[in-house]
Order: structure tokens, then sequence, then C-alpha cells
């Protein structure tokens, strides 16, 4: 199969609408889950916040990359399906996007790379993507990314600076603010910033008054110094627990977040692995430590937070149960 071009195979990047996160959630809704908010009363006592927690462990694939994933896929058209998909992936992202073929009945290529967590790995394997793997680096993912999309002409799906992806994890936001009416705040987790731009502009789009935050680990705080310098750090090594936290934020996820005002909080690994064992506790529900940064932050800024209703994403349940982050080193 001959290369396709460049400026056909890149997705864009702009960020999507209001209306195009409703056109995602209708795109979207034969496929995924909706799923369950959840409250604890012991941990609303202990933040002295009404904490309600939108359930993404629970979406299909096991987190909410699933949302974006399918959005892109049903978003092409035939031609484009007919060639297949590629991405890059730590993990979630890479199993959604399998998923999300399969659902269409196309071939989904994911490169991994080195180090990521297996039980992620195997989920991807179990979704039927075909594997690619590459060095632990960003710049080695996008580029064999990019030699299999030239290779066999397949449509890269970029895990979080994509239009269609992005649409995708702003129904997130619709959902959460229907199922708990009268939110005064949204918080998700930072990574590459999908999620958290996705969310931004659903939740803006419905209500401008919302206050919106990020919870981000310390070890891979690009995001907040991004904002902080007012251009985007690039140059930066993740050093964190939160694997699926640690890519560096997107150019126009950045601008999202900082047109939506979103307010980074950094919390560190020891105060997450803390608050992913308070949700396995409270909650009775398996969650990453990625996702667990979000109660992390409120916990730790609890003046922030006092007397108000939060929602809170919930992003993750893919866990290898052989390495839970609290044994670890042990």
């Amino acid at each position: 199969m001959s290369a396709v071009p460049t400026s056909e195979a890149l997705a864009s990047d702009a960020l999507p609408s209001y209306a195009q996160i409703l056109d995602a959630a209708a795109r979207i809704a034969p496929h995924a889950q909706v799923t369950p908010v959840l409250r604890s009363a012991a941990l609303d006592a202990l933040s002295g916040a009404e904490l309600h927690f939108k359930c993404e462990n629970l979406q299909r694939g096991g987190a909410f990359k699933f949302r974006g994933a399918c959005n892109a896929v049903w978003a092409l058209s035939d031609q484009q399906a007919a060639r297949g998909v590629v991405t890059h992936s730590s993990g979630n992202h890479g199993n959604a996007l399998a998923l999300a073929a399969g659902t269409r009945g196309i071939a989904a290529h994911v490169v991994v790379p080195e180090g990521a967590v297996q039980a992620k790995v195997d989920a991807i394997e179990r979704a039927g993507a075909t594997l690619h793997r590459c060095a632990p680096t960003q710049a080695a993912r996008e580029a064999k990314a990019d030699e299999i999309r030239r290779a066999t002409g397949a449509v890269l799906v970029h895990p979080y600076a994509n239009t269609q992806v992005m649409a995708g994890q702003g129904t997130v936001a619709l959902e959460l603010c229907r199922q708990a009416p009268g939110l005064d705040a949204l918080i998700t987790p930072v990574g590459g910033g999908g999620l958290a731009s996705g969310v931004a502009i659903a939740a803006h789009g419905m209500d401008a008054s919302l206050s919106l935050f990020g919870a981000e680990p310390r070890g891979a705080d690009d995001a907040a110094q991004s904002i902080a310098r007012g251009t985007r750090v690039s140059d930066f090594v993740p050093d964190t627990v939160c694997d699926g936290l640690r890519a560096l934020i997107g150019e126009s996820n950045l601008a999202a977040l900082r047109a939506h005002d979103v307010q980074i909080i950094t919390v560190s690994d020891a105060e997450t692995i803390a608050a992913m064992q308070l949700l396995w506790s409270e909650l009775r529900i398996i969650v990453e430590v990625s996702c667990a940064t979000v109660l992390a932050a409120v916990l730790q800024q609890p003046g922030r937070f006092a007397g108000r209703r939060i929602g809170a994403v919930l992003t993750g349940g893919n866990v290898d149960l052989q390495a839970l982050p609290w044994s670890m080193g042990k």
C-alpha cells in the first residue's frame, strides 16, 4: 500500500466545539457505557466537601479513553476506516482504540513503550490490536506510530491531541452534570490533557460559572509549569508512579486549559497512593493510581473545596494487581 500523505493521515488537533461534544455523545451512545456516580459519606467528612465520583473505571475497556477512541473511529469516513487506525499508548488509549476498532470491524495498530503496565498491554492484545514496541520516550512513540502509518496507510488517532478524541472525552462532563445537577466544580487528572480539555469545553458549554480543576503528579507537572511560565514545557522527563499521566500536555490541550481557567493542583506520589487506598476502601471499587490524584488534590487543599459540590472523574481501573503501588519495594 502506498504511503498516505501526512495532511490526510494526521488527525486535526483543533479544539472541539461544544456542538461537536454533543455530536460525540450521540455518536458513541450505541457503544459506550453510561457510568455511575458514587458517593461516600466518609470521604465527604474527610474532605469537608460533597464529592460525586464519576466512575469511568467501569467504562468499556476499564477507562474513559473508550469515549474518545470510539468517537474518533466512528467519525472516520468508510474510505478512511478501511485502512485501519494506529496510535501510541502506554495502555488505556491503545486498549480503547482496539475495542473501538472492533466495533467497526477494522484493524488497529498500537505502539506500546517498553515498561508499560503488563495488565494494560495484555488488555490491548485481548482487544485484537497488533502490538508494536518502542523505546519509552515520547519521540520514539511518535516516530514508530508514523512509521506504521506510512507502511500500512492506517489513520493516526492521537491519544489526546485529536479533535474527535477530545470531543469524546468531553462527554464525561455531559453525563456527570446530568447525573449530579448543581455541581460547583469539576476536577480531572491531567496527563496529555485530552480529558481535561474536553471536560473544560463541555462544562463551560453547559454552565460558564463552573470552577474547573486539574490534578497533576508533582513528578509530571509539565502542565502546571507550562501555565506558570506562559509557554509549553517540552524538555521534561516525568518521574511518577502515575503511569497514565506521564505524557506531556499537548499544545491544543494546554490552550484549552488556559482559555477555561483550569486551576492545576500538583500532588505527590505519596499523597496519591494514600488517596488510592481510600478510594478502594471507601467506594469498594478498583481504581488506578493516576485517577486517585483527584481525591489527593481535594484532600491537600480543603480550603478550596470545603462546602462545595464537586464532580471528580475517576479515570480508569486497569490495575496490575501483582504490582500495587503501596506494595512496591517490599
